[in-house]
């Protein structure tokens, strides 16, 4: 189990750690291996070149974060709290997560690639040089979001809701037809057949 307050240093993990609190602790160079991560209580904890395989869980709380160098590789993962989180130069790979909450949260420099996010809010959260590679986003929410070059290009979007936050991204031509509906709606404009 881990403790709340702890440093861990290259350490690899395997074990259940389901329930387990770590609020404000720091993992430097560590690895977690098919974890269960369920109800896991690790608000203000700092990730700094660690990487995530496998891992598995619903209920973590992982508020005010801070993630730099870090991997999460095929994870699936539900009802995840990263509000207010800071990641930097983070890839998530191959990973399923629903209800990931990154409302207000900062991202730099982070890579989506084969992913599936449903419900993701990224309301009022700060995005540069993010991209979303061979990903699928179903009903994000990019209300009042800032995004600098952060790229849609490669990703499948449905169903999202504030669009007008995505002021700043870059997303191809295909795309502005399938998000016309939700732009239409969110400026206030009638479609007409």
């Amino acid at each position: 189990m881990l403790k709340p307050e702890t440093d861990y240093d290259g350490e690899a993990f395997s074990d259940d750690l389901s329930g387990s609190s770590a609020g404000g602790s720091r993992f430097l160079e560590c690895t977690f291996q098919r974890c269960d991560l369920s109800e896991l209580r690790a608000p203000r904890t700092r990730f700094s070149e660690t990487s995530l395989y496998a891992v598995h869980g619903a209920g973590l709380d992982l508020a005010e974060s801070s993630w730099s160098d870090c991997l999460v590789q095929g994870a699936r993962l539900g009802a995840v709290a990263m509000y207010g989180s800071e990641l930097s130069r983070v890839r998530f790979e191959g990973c399923k997560i629903e209800f990931l909450n990154l409302r207000g949260a900062t991202l730099l420099d982070v890579e989506f690639i084969d992913c599936q996010l449903v419900e993701i809010d990224f309301a009022e959260a700060k995005l540069t040089r993010v991209s979303f590679e061979g990903s699928r986003l179903v009903s994000p929410d990019f209300t009042k979001g800032s995004f600098k070059d952060v790229d849609l290009t490669g990703a499948d979007v449905a169903g999202p809701r504030g669009v007008a936050g995505l002021r700043g991204a870059t997303i191809s031509a295909l795309q502005l037809i399938d998000l016309g509906p939700a732009l239409a709606a969110e400026l206030g404009i009638k479609l007409a057949d």
